[in-house]
C-alpha cells in the first residue's frame, strides 16, 4: 500500500477501557445507575467531537438514562479526564474546551420521535452553553436559536502562562461567525469563574459565507463568500492577542451555490447525510511549513463514468484540473472523494477506483506525480468511511473513532520502484521516496541497488542523473526556505499582496514574489563553472596561468569539500578513490564551491554567510558521496578487488559491468558538468583497457569518454611488457597524451618508439625559433660517427643550438636528452624501418 495509516488514537482502545473502569468503580461504591454492561449497550453513542490544537481529543457518550458525558483524552499523557455531565437526553452538535481546561463550550439539540425539537428553550432548536468546569460551577447560555451553532476556542501560540481572557468562535448555520471575549478570574484558590458573565463582549468576524474551514494547528480561518456570483477565498489569521487579520483574498474559478453551507474541520459533521456524501462537492485548503497553499476542489458528481477534480497551487500561481475515468456506468460511486495533506504531497483518493499522489512542491512537472488504479491493494488501502484531513498529516475517521497519522509507505514504494515498467512512474516514485525519507542513507542504498539492476531500463531520462540531483536537493532542502527556487531538483524543469508577517506568511509571500518576478535561470547551474574551468585548463596547456593565489583558493575549496565528505563517512571505502591529486577535478570542485556560494549569498536573504558556506560544502559533498555510493555498491556486489588496477590480467564479466556503470555515471555528470571523485578517471580508464578491444578503447579515448590520467598511463607502462600487442597499445596511448604528460611517460618506457618520440619533441623544441646561420663547409666528425652526411649536418646544427642556448633549452630532470640521444634514436629508427 502506497499510504500507511499509523494509529494515534482509537476510541475503543484508548477510551473504552477507562470508561469501563470508571463505571465499575462507581458500581462498587454503590453509585446509582447501570454497571459496566450499560456502557457496552450504549457504545454506539461514544464518538469524537473535536480535536484541539494541542492534540487533545474531546469525545462524548450517553449512559442508559440518556445523560450526556463529555470526556477529554490528553495526547501527551495518554490519560482520560471527565469534563462534564449534562443530565438530559440531548444530542451534541459541537464542543470545544479552552487550553487551560477551565471552560467548556457546547451546542446541543434535543431529538424526539416526532422530529427535532428543543425542549430547553421554547421556539429554539439549538442551545449554545458556556460552562465553568474548574470546578464544575455556573452554566451560561450564549445562544438559544432556531439554527445550528458550532463552537471553537482559540488557542494562543504561547501557552507558557494562563491568559486572563479566552476567545471563542461561534459559527452559525445562518452564515455568520462571531468571536466572544471571555474574561476569567480565580476565586478561593484554584477556582476559575467567569468575570462579568452577564455581559460578554463579542464581534462579527465573518458574514455571508458559504463555506469555511478551520486550521486548528495554525489558528487560521479560511472561508468563501460570493461576490457577484464569483467565489472569493479569504483567510483570517488569529493571533495570541485579541487581534485577527484578513491575510488575503483571491478569486476561485469554481461554482458554489448561494444557498449552500459547508463547514470543514469544525468538529464532527454528523448532521450531514454520509450516505449521500458522493453527491456533494468537496473543497479543502492545505498548507505546509514551506509556504505552500493548495485548494483542492471536486464538484458534485454529474456522471458515474468519470470524475473531475482541480488543485489550485496558489504558491505557484497556477492550477491543474484532472479527469479520471471510473469505468462503465455499472461502476457505481458510493463514497466521496477524499483529499489528504501529506506535507510535500496531496493525495486524492476514491475508494475502489484510484489513488493520485500529487507533488505540490513542484507541480509544474507532472511526471513527479503518481496515479495508481486498477489494483485492489492500491485503491482500497484506506478506510471507506469519510476521512477528514487535519493539520500535520493527521487523518480522522469519524465513523470508527480513530485518529491516524498518514505516512507514505517506503517499503511499498521501493517495491513499486523495482516492479513498474513506466518511466513516468519511476521518476515520480523516486522523488516521492527521497522527499519522505526518514532514513536517507538506507533509502539511498536501496535506490542505488535498484539503479545497478535497472541502469538501462529508463529511456526518457537519465536514471543516475535524476537520482544524484534529486537526492542532493532533498538532503539540503530542509536547511532553509527558498531552496527549491535556487537549486535544481530534477534533471528534466491573480493575488492580493500578503501582509509583512513572519513564519508561514513570510514564506508564502516569498513564493508569490518568485512567481511574479523571477526568471527560470534563478535555479543554479554550472554554466559559469564550465566556462571558467575550460579557461583554467586552456591556460595550463599553454603554460599561462593567472594568479597563483586565485588557483590556490580554488584548490583549498576542493580540499574543504573532501575533508567534509571524509568527516561524514567514516567507513573505509573498497573503491580506490581519493588516492591521487587529480587537479582537474579539484579545480572543478573548487570552482563549484565558489560559484554556488555566490549564488546563494545573492538570493538567500537573512541567512548567515557561515551557514551558507556549510550548506554549499554539504551539497557538493553529497553529490560526490552519491557517486561514491553507486560505485561502492557495484564494487561490492560484483566482488571486485584492488587487484583490478593491475593491467597484467584479463578482464572479468564483473569488471565489464562495473565499467559500464562508470560510463553511465560519467554521462550523467558530464551533461550537468558535475565534479567526480578524484581517481574516478584513473579507475575508469584502467577498466576500459581491461574490457575493451584496442579499436574500441581508442574510440572511447578520442571521443572523451575515457580520460588518460598520468596515474593510469604510468601504471600501464610499468605493468605491461613489450610484447607486440602491448607495444601497439602503449604507442597508441602515448601519441594521444597531452605534451607535458607525454614527455614524462615516454621516459618510463625503455623502447625505441619512446626514444623516437622523445627525440622528436626535443628537436621540435630546439628548432621552434631557429634561424639559419652561415655554416663552415667542413663538418667535424667525431670518432665513431656514422658516414651519413644529412644526419651529420643535422646533428651539428642541434649541437650548436644546444651549446649556445643551454640554459633556455635544458629539460628539468632530463639532462640526458641531447643531440647525441637524437642521433642514436634516429639510427635505431632507420635500422628498424630497413629491417636490418
Amino acid at each position: 500500500m502506497a499510504l500507511r495509516l499509523v494509529s494515534d488514537f482509537d476510541l475503543r482502545k484508548d477510551v473504552l477501557p477507562w470508561l469501563r473502569s470508571q463505571r465499575a468503580a462507581s458500581a462498587a461504591a454503590g453509585a446509582r445507575g447501570g454497571g459496566p454492561g450499560v456502557l457496552e449497550n450504549n457504545y454506539e453513542s461514544l464518538r469524537i467531537l473535536n480535536v484541539e490544537r494541542n492534540g487533545n481529543i474531546i469525545y462524548t457518550y450517553k449512559d442508559d438514562k440518556g445523560n450526556v458525558f463529555f470526556g477529554l483524552y490528553d495526547c501527551r499523557t495518554r490519560q482520560n479526564e471527565h469534563l462534564y455531565t449534562f443530565e438530559k437526553d440531548l444530542h451534541v452538535v459541537s464542543c470545544s474546551v479552552n487550553s487551560e481546561r477551565t471552560l467548556l463550550a457546547a451546542s446541543l439539540v434535543h431529538f424526539t420521535k416526532e422530529g427535532r425539537k428543543n425542549e430547553l428553550q421554547p421556539g429554539s432548536k439549538c442551545l449554545t452553553l458556556l460552562i465553568e468546569i474548574h470546578p464544575v460551577n455556573n452554566v451560561k447560555v450564549l445562544k438559544a436559536v432556531d439554527s445550528y451553532i458550532w463552537v471553537q476556542f482559540l488557542y494562543p501560540h504561547v501557552e507558557s502562562r494562563p491568559l486572563p481572557e479566552n476567545h471563542l468562535l461561534l459559527i452559525s448555520e445562518e452564515k455568520y461567525i462571531e468571536k466572544f471575549h471571555i474574561r476569567v478570574i480565580q476565586e478561593d484558590g484554584n477556582r476559575v469563574v467567569l468575570k462579568d458573565s452577564g455581559h460578554l463582549p463579542r464581534e462579527r468576524v465573518v458574514e455571508d459565507f458559504v463555506w469555511a474551514q478551520w486550521d486548528m494547528s495554525e489558528q487560521r480561518l479560511y472561508y468563501i463568500d460570493l461576490k457577484k456570483s464569483r467565489s472569493v477565498l479569504k483567510c483570517i489569521q488569529f493571533s495570541a492577542d485579541e487581534k485577527f487579520n484578513l491575510m488575503f483574498e483571491a478569486p476561485l474559478d469554481i461554482t458554489l451555490s448561494d444557498s449552500g453551507f459547508k463547514l470543514v474541520n469544525f468538529g464532527c459533521d454528523d448532521l450531514q447525510d454520509q450516505e449521500n456524501l458522493s453527491k456533494h462537492l468537496t473543497l479543502c485548503v492545505f498548507t505546509n511549513h514551506t509556504g505552500t497553499l493548495c485548494v483542492c476542489y471536486s464538484p458534485k458528481f454529474d456522471s458515474w463514468e468519470k470524475i473531475t477534480y482541480s488543485v489550485f497551487y496558489f504558491h505557484k500561481g497556477h492550477s491543474k484540473t484532472f479527469t479520471a475515468a471510473l469505468g462503465s456506468v455499472d461502476s457505481h460511486v458510493t463514497k466521496g472523494l477524499t483529499f489528504l495533506n501529506l506535507e510535500y504531497y496531496v493525495a486524492v483518493y476514491l475508494p475502489g477506483h484510484f489513488f493520485h499522489l500529487l507533488n505540490i512542491q513542484h507541480p509544474d512537472l507532472i511526471c513527479h506525480s503518481l496515479f495508481l488504479t486498477g489494483n485492489n491493494e492500491v485503491v482500497d488501502m484506506l478506510p471507506h468511511g469519510p476521512l477528514q484531513s487535519l493539520s500535520g498529516s493527521l487523518v480522522l475517521d469519524w465513523c470508527s473513532g480513530k485518529l491516524y497519522r498518514a505516512v507514505l509507505n517506503q517499503s511499498y514504494l521501493l517495491q513499486f520502484l523495482w516492479n513498474t515498467q513506466l518511466d513516468c512512474e519511476k521518476m515520480a516514485v523516486l522523488h516521492c521516496v527521497l522527499s519522505c525519507g526518514r532514513d536517507p542513507r538506507f533509502l539511498e542504498a536501496k535506490i542505488i541497488q535498484w539503479i545497478s539492476e535497472s541502469i538501462s531500463a529508463c529511456h526518457s531520462f537519465d536514471l543516475i542523473q535524476e537520482f544524484i540531483i534529486a537526492s542532493s536537493y532533498w538532503s539540503i532542502y530542509p536547511e532553509t526556505s527558498n531552496m527549491d527556487k535556487l537549486l535544481p531538483y530534477s534533471s528534466v524543469l491573480a493575488w492580493n499582496t500578503v501582509h509583512s508577517f513572519k513564519g508561514y506568511w513570510e514564506k508564502l509571500n516569498s513564493n508569490l514574489e518568485y512567481v511574479k518576478y523571477s526568471k527560470p535561470r534563478l535555479l543554479y547551474n554550472n554554466s559559469m563553472v564550465q566556462r571558467e574551468w575550460h579557461s583554467l585548463i586552456s591556460e595550463e596547456k599553454t603554460g599561462r596561468r593567472r594568479s597563483m593565489v586565485y588557483v590556490r583558493n580554488i584548490l583549498d575549496n576542493a580540499m574543504k569539500v573532501i575533508s567534509n565528505l571524509e568527516a561524514r563517512n567514516l567507513e573505509p571505502r573498497l573503491t580506490p578513490l581519493f588516492q591521487e591529486e587529480d587537479n582537474h577535478q579539484r579545480l572543478l570542485m573548487g570552482l563549484m564551491v565558489s560559484e554556488l556560494k555566490d549564488h546563494l549569498l545573492r538570493h538567500l536573504q537573512g541567512v548567515e554567510k557561515k551557514k551558507i558556506e556549510q550548506m554549499v560544502l554539504d551539497y557538493i559533498s553529497k553529490l560526490l558521496d552519491l557517486i561514491c555510493q553507486i560505485l561502492e555498491t557495484s564494487w561490492r556486489k560484483h566482488h571486485l578487488h584492488p587487484r583490478v588496477l593491475h593491467f597484467s590480467r584479463r578482464a572479468s564479466a564483473a569488471e565489464f559491468t562495473v565499467f559500464h556503470i562508470m560510463t553511465r555515471i560519467l554521462e550523467a555528470t558530464t551533461s550537468l558538468f558535475l565534479p567526480l571523485p578524484p581517481g574516478f578517471h584513473t579507475l575508469h580508464t584502467i577498466l576500459g583497457v581491461h574490457c575493451l578491444p584496442l579499436h574500441n578503447l581508442l574510440h572511447y579515448i578520442d571521443n572523451g569518454v575515457l580520460l588518460l590520467t598520468e596515474t593510469a598511463v604510468t601504471r600501464l607502462m610499468k605493468d605491461l611488457d613489450n610484447s607486440e600487442k602491448n607495444e601497439k597499445l602503449k604507442f597508441s596511448i602515448i601519441v594521444r597524451l597531452p605534451p607535458l604528460i607525454g614527455q614524462k611517460i615516454c621516459r618510463l618506457w625503455d623502447h625505441p618508439m619512446s626514444s623516437n618520440i622523445i627525440s622528436r619533441n626535443h628537436v621540435k623544441r630546439l628548432l621552434v625559433n631557429y634561424k639559419k646561420q652561415p655554416q663552415s663547409s667542413m663538418i667535424d666528425k667525431s670518432p665513431g660517427s656514422v658516414e651519413f652526411l644529412p644526419l651529420n649536418y643535422f646533428i651539428e646544427i642541434l649541437t650548436d643550438i644546444e651549446s649556445s642556448n643551454q640554459a633556455l633549452y635544458a629539460f628539468e630532470g632530463h639532462d640526458n636528452v641531447d643531440a647525441k640521444f637524437v642521433e642514436e634514436a634516429a639510427l635505431k629508427h632507420t635500422t628498424m624501418l630497413l629491417g636490418l
